[in-house]
C-alpha cells in the first residue's frame, strides 16, 4: 500500500523585507490553510540577539530550523493544510526543511535590494532591523533551478504575488482527503 503524502505546506522564502509574512498570511487566508510566521519558533536567545542588532549564525537558526520542521510534520499529521514564512537563506536551510517532506513547496521572493532597503527602512516595530540586511545577503544563497523553489519577482501587490503562487503551483485545485475543506488557523493563536 503506498503511504499518503501530507498536504501541502508551502514555505515562503526570502530576505527580510521581501515580503514573506504579507504574501504568505494573504495566500493562507485566501486558500483557508493554517498559516505560521518562522519569527514565533525563534527562541528568546535568538530574539535578543536580533534585538541587539546581531545577526544569526548557523548554530542559531539550526534549532529554529528543526522546530519550524516539527510544525510541518504536525501539520501533515493534522491532514491540514498550511503556509509558512521562513527566510531559507541557505541551500542546507531548505533542504533541512524539506527533508522527509515531498508536501513541501517553497517559493522564493525576488526582490531588488533599493526596495529592500525602502521597506526594511520604513517598517517599525520589527525585532529585525534594517542595519541587519546585509548580514542577509552576505549569506544568501539564492534558490538554483535544481531546487525545484518556485522563484518569483515581486512586482505589483502582494495579491498579485498570491495569485501567481496559487496558478503556478496548482494550490486551489488541493482537495482534503475526505472532501472536507480545512478551517485555516493561525499558529500565534495555538
Amino acid at each position: 500500500m503506498a503511504q499518503r503524502v501530507p498536504p501541502p505546506a508551502v514555505v515562503i522564502t526570502g530576505v527580510a523585507g521581501s515580503g514573506k509574512s504579507t504574501v504568505g498570511a494573504r495566500l493562507a487566508s485566501r486558500l483557508d490553510w493554517d498559516w505560521a510566521d518562522g519569527d514565533a519558533f525563534h527562541s528568546a536567545a535568538n530574539l535578543a540577539k536580533m534585538a541587539a542588532h546581531k545577526p544569526l549564525d548557523d548554530a542559531d537558526r539550526l534549532p529554529w530550523l528543526t522546530e519550524i520542521g516539527r510544525w510541518i510534520d504536525k501539520q501533515g499529521a493534522d491532514g491540514r493544510p498550511a503556509v509558512l514564512a521562513c527566510s531559507a537563506l541557505k541551500r542546507r536551510y531548505r533542504d533541512l526543511l524539506r527533508a522527509g517532506r515531498p508536501q513541501v513547496r517553497m517559493v522564493y521572493l525576488v526582490v531588488d535590494l533599493k526596495t529592500l532597503h525602502q521597506r526594511m527602512t520604513d517598517r517599525r516595530g520589527h525585532m529585525f532591523h534594517a542595519d541587519m540586511l546585509g548580514s542577509q545577503l552576505a549569506v544568501l544563497e539564492p534558490p538554483t533551478p535544481q531546487e525545484g523553489v518556485l522563484m518569483i519577482r515581486s512586482a505589483g501587490t502582494p495579491d498579485q504575488t498570491v495569485d501567481q503562487i496559487i496558478r503556478w503551483e496548482r494550490l486551489d485545485a488541493y482537495v482534503p482527503v475526505g472532501g472536507d475543506l480545512p478551517v485555516g488557523r493561525d499558529h500565534r493563536s495555538e
